[in-house]
C-alpha cells in the first residue's frame, strides 16, 4: 500500500515514516506543507494520504483544504486526517460530499499502532475511520440527529469507527438483534431508505453534516 504523509513537525513526520515502513507500507513521499502534499499526490498517486491540519504558511487549516482538493482531483485516493485538533468547518465539507475513503483521527487519542494502521488500511480501501470525539463535534456542528436516542447515538458513534453490528453488540453488551433494531431506527430517523448505490452505514454517520 502506497502512502503520502503531510506533517510539518519533523520528528512526527519521520516517526510516521518509520512506523509505516516497518509495517510494510510504501511511503512514497513525506512532506511538510500543503503545496508539497498536492504535488506529491499528483506525482505519486498513492492509495492514501495522511494529512495534518495545521501546516505552513499560516498553520490554520491548510491541510484540510488540501485534503478537500485531493478528494476532488483524485477521488481514488483515500485521505486520513491525523491531527491534534477538531476543525469542523472544512471537516464537514470533506466528509459530507463523499465520505467513503475518508478518516479523521486525533493524535492524542490513538494509543495503539495497530489501531492506526487498521484505520489507514480501511480508509485506503474506501471505508471510514472517525474518532468518536470528532463525530461528536461534527454532530453538534450539523443537524439531523436531534431525534436519535442516547443509545442510538452510541450505536452511530461505533458505526463511525467502522464496527460491524457484531462489534457494536460486543462493545455495548447487547445482542446483535438489538443492534439491528437501533441501526434500522437510525436509518429511518435520518431519512435513509435502502439503496443499491449508497453505503447507508456511512451516510447515517454523516448525512446530517449536509445540513
Amino acid at each position: 500500500m502506497r502512502v503520502v504523509i503531510a506533517e510539518d513537525a519533523a520528528m512526527m513526520r519521520e516517526g510516521l515514516v518509520r512506523l509505516l515502513t516497518d509495517r510494510g507500507f510504501e511511503v512514497c513521499a513525506a512532506v511538510a506543507d500543503a503545496e508539497a502534499l498536492r504535488a506529491a499526490v499528483d506525482a505519486d498517486r498513492p492509495d492514501v494520504a495522511v494529512v495534518d491540519i495545521r501546516m505552513p504558511p499560516t498553520h490554520t487549516d491548510e491541510g484540510l483544504r488540501a485534503a478537500i482538493d485531493i478528494r476532488r482531483d483524485h477521488p481514488g485516493v483515500g485521505v486520513l486526517v491525523f491531527s491534534q485538533y477538531v476543525e469542523t468547518r472544512y471537516a464537514t465539507r470533506l466528509l459530507a460530499d463523499r465520505p467513503a475513503g475518508v478518516g479523521y483521527l486525533l493524535k492524542d487519542r490513538v494509543a495503539d499502532v495497530a489501531d492506526f494502521t487498521d484505520a489507514l488500511i480501511r480508509v485506503a480501501s474506501g471505508g471510514t475511520a472517525l474518532d468518536p470525539e470528532v463525530v461528536g463535534h461534527l454532530m453538534r456542528a450539523g443537524t439531523g440527529v436531534a431525534e436519535l436516542t442516547p443509545r442510538e447515538r452510541e450505536v452511530l458513534a461505533l458505526m463511525a469507527e467502522g464496527r460491524s453490528n457484531a462489534g457494536i453488540a460486543t462493545a455495548l453488551v447487547i445482542t446483535p438483534g438489538v443492534v439491528e433494531k437501533h441501526v434500522a431506527n437510525i436509518f429511518a430517523k435520518l431519512g435513509l431508505p435502502p439503496s443499491d448505490g449508497d453505503n447507508r452505514r456511512v451516510l447515517a454517520v454523516l448525512r446530517h453534516l449536509g445540513g
